[in-house]
C-alpha cells in the first residue's frame, strides 16, 4: 500500500479499530491524525513506497517487583497507551535505515553487525543489537526504511529504550518472518541488544511488558523460560486513575547509579556461593549481615533486603488482585514504593542531591491523598517519575496540584494496553 491508500484507509476508518484497542475511543481522532503524519514524514524522507506498513509497541509501568528481575525475581507490570509507531517499508539494499522523529537517522549495514564502541548509549546500538540476535537465532534479516515517532517519554520510567528495541524487533518479525518470532523471543532479543550493545546492565521486565502487554505477572527464577501469567484486572475496579508524573528528571546520564543496584545485589548473592539473589531470605541475610556490612557496606545489604521482601511481595499483590482484594493492594503497593525510597534508594542520585523531584512528588502525592489510593516511585527511579492511583473523585486536584509543581502537562493519566508489540492492520 503506498502513501495516498494508507492515509486514505485510516481516514477512512479501516484500522479505528485498532486505534481503539491500543489508545481508547477518546483518542481515536488524534491517533488518526498522528498516523497520517507518521506517513508524510516517512515519504518526505524516503519518497513513496508501495509496500508501506505500521507497526507499534508501548511503554511500561512496573507495577511492583522494583528492581528484582535482573536477580531472578518477580514482577507485576502492564503496557501503556504510550507508544512508538513505525511507518516501515521492506527492500533489498542490505542496510536498516531508521529515522526518528528529533534525531539523526541512523543507518545499519547488514553485513556489518559488530558492537560497535561508538554507538554505546546510542540508539544505533539497540537496531544493530537486535538485527544481530535475530541473525544469531538463524531468523531473515533484511533492508529496510521506518520512520519512528514515539509518546514513550523519554527519561519517563516508562522504558523508552526498551520500547524502541521492542519495535524493531516487531519490525524484523513482521517484514522477514511472518510474525512467527513469539513476544517472548522478542523479549529477550531486546533485553541482549540493551544489555551488550547499548552497554546498559538491566533485567528483563521492561522489554517482556512492552513485548507481551497488558497486565502481567512474571517469575524469572529461570530467565531462559521465564513464567508469565495474565491478570485479570482494570484500575477502574478501584475507583482509581493511575496517574504517571512527569518531574522532568532525565535518566541518560545515571547509568552508573543504576548499573550499581544489580551489582550490590549480586556481590551480596555472592557471599553465598550464588550468581543472583533469589535463592536467599532474609533471616540468611540477617545470619550474614556483619560481613556484608564489613565486605559490602550498608547499602547493598539494605538493597538485598529490599530485594527479598519485594520479590516475596509481588506474590501477595497478585494474590490480592485476583481475589479482588482491593485495599490490600493498595496498601501492599504503598509499602512497595515505601521500601524503594527507604532501602533501595532510588528515588534520588548521590551524585545530583539537590535535583530531588522524585523526592517532592511522592511528599505531595503523600499529602494529597492522605492514607487514600498509592503512590510510588516508577520504574528505574534516579529521575523521571512517580506513579500515583488516585481515586477518581480527586484526579482534578491532584492534576492541578502536580502541575503547579512539575508544569503544565507533567501529570499524565494513564490506561493499560492490551496487546503489545504488534503491526497495526
Amino acid at each position: 500500500m503506498n502513501a495516498a491508500s494508507l492515509k486514505k484507509s485510516i481516514a477512512q476508518g479501516s484500522l479505528d479499530q485498532s486505534l481503539i484497542l491500543l489508545y481508547g475511543q477518546d483518542q481515536l481522532e488524534a491517533q488518526r491524525a498522528r498516523y497520517c503524519e507518521a506517513v508524510d514524514s516517512f515519504v518526505e524522507i524516503y519518497g513513496d513506497r508501495d509496500n508501506l506498513r505500521i507497526f507499534s509497541a508501548p511503554g511500561r509501568t512496573e507495577i511492583a517487583g522494583n528492581h528484582t528481575d535482573h536477580n531472578h525475581g518477580r514482577v507485576l507490570a502492564a503496557s501503556v497507551n504510550l507508544d512508538v509507531i513505525a511507518i516501515a517499508s521492506a527492500n533489498d539494499s542490505g542496510v536498516i535505515a531508521i529515522q526518528s522523529k528529533g534525531y539523526r537517522m541512523d543507518r545499519i549495514a547488514l553485513d556489518d553487525l559488530d558492537i560497535k564502541e561508538a554507538e554505546i548509549n546510542k540508539a544505533a546500538s539497540l537496531i544493530r543489537g537486535m538485527t544481530s540476535r535475530f541473525v544469531q537465532k538463524g531468523l531473515k534479516v533484511g533492508g529496510l526504511e521506518a520512520y519512528t515517532t514515539s509518546d514513550v517519554l523519554k527519561g519517563s520510567g516508562l522504558s523508552s529504550s526498551a520500547a524502541f528495541e521492542v519495535l524493531v524487533g516487531t519490525i524484523l518479525n513482521g517484514l522477514y518472518n511472518d510474525g512467527t518470532v513469539s513476544p517472548v523471543e522478542i523479549a529477550k532479543y531486546a533485553q541482549y541488544a540493551e544489555n551488550v550493545y547499548f552497554g546498559k546492565p538491566r533485567g528483563l521486565m521492561d522489554q517482556m511488558a512492552s513485548s507481551v502487554g497488558n497486565l502481567i505477572t512474571i517469575d524469572f527464577a529461570d530467565t531462559e523460560n521465564p513464567v508469565i501469567e495474565p491478570i485479570d484486572f482494570d484500575f477502574a475496579a478501584l475507583g482509581c486513575a493511575l496517574c504517571i508524573v512527569d518531574t522532568g528528571g532525565n535518566h541518560a546520564d545515571l547509568t552508573d547509579e543504576y548499573a550499581a543496584i544489580p551489582a550490590e545485589m549480586k556481590a551480596v548473592a555472592a557471599l553465598f556461593g550464588e550468581e543472583v539473589l533469589r535463592p536467599i531470605c532474609y533471616e540468611a541475610l540477617l545470619d550474614k549481615a556483619p560481613e556484608i556490612r564489613e565486605k559490602l557496606g550498608d547499602r547493598a545489604l539494605l538493597r538485598a533486603m529490599h530485594f527479598v521482601n519485594e520479590n516475596k511481595r509481588v506474590g501477595s499483590i497478585v494474590e490480592a488482585l485476583r481475589g479482588k482484594d482491593y485495599p490490600t493492594f493498595l496498601k501492599l503497593l504503598t509499602e512497595s514504593g515505601r521500601s524503594s525510597f527507604c532501602y533501595l534508594q532510588n528515588v534520588y542520585a548521590n551524585i545530583a542531591p539537590k535535583e530531588q523531584g522524585l523526592s517532592l512528588a511522592l511528599c505531595i502525592a503523600d499529602n494529597l491523598l492522605n492514607g487514600e489510593g498509592a503512590y510510588r516511585v516508577h520504574g528505574g527511579g534516579f529521575g523521571g517519575t512517580t506513579q500515583n492511583l488516585v481515586p477518581v473523585d480527586m484526579v482534578l486536584r491532584f492534576k492541578s496540584t502536580i502541575e503547579a509543581v512539575f508544569g503544565a502537562g507533567s501529570c499524565h493519566i494513564l490506561r493499560i494496553r492490551p496487546v503489545g508489540g504488534v503491526e497495526v492492520k
